[in-house]
């Protein structure tokens, strides 16, 4: 056929009052190779520390991404991106007081028994 439209993304079912919609991915299309998701992150949110066995670029659309990585703590804001490689042990958050909205890309696809939280 040679593309794939997506008219409805699978919503990932959370417990923590994230957004997860995924667009392409095991989920959505079984597509191993790359996953691709829209999030928005409610105020306060956050997840434990992981250690992917994928690597994930974050592009952030509005609002603010904290990463915890490498001992360092950074920020990102609209319009900044981040690359976290596979392998590196990493905690997202959202400890702001507005929601966080982001695409997230993983390759290969996100797999919960790769992304090895703790």
């Amino acid at each position: 056929m040679g593309f794939i439209k997506q008219n409805k993304p699978f919503v990932v079912p959370t417990t923590d009052g994230k957004l997860i919609e995924e667009h392409y991915g095991l989920a959505s299309s079984n597509h191993k190779g790359f996953s691709i998701a829209h999030m928005v992150a409610p105020a306060g949110w956050s997840e434990p520390f992981q250690t992917p066995m994928f690597d994930e670029i974050t592009i952030v659309i509005k609002g603010k991404k904290q990463f915890e990585v490498g001992g360092e703590v950074l920020v990102l804001q609209a319009g900044e991106t981040i690359l976290i490689e596979k392998g590196t042990r990493v905690r997202y958050s959202n400890p702001f007081e507005e929601p966080c909205e982001y695409w997230s890309c993983c390759v290969p696809a996100f797999s919960i028994d790769s992304v090895n939280r703790e």
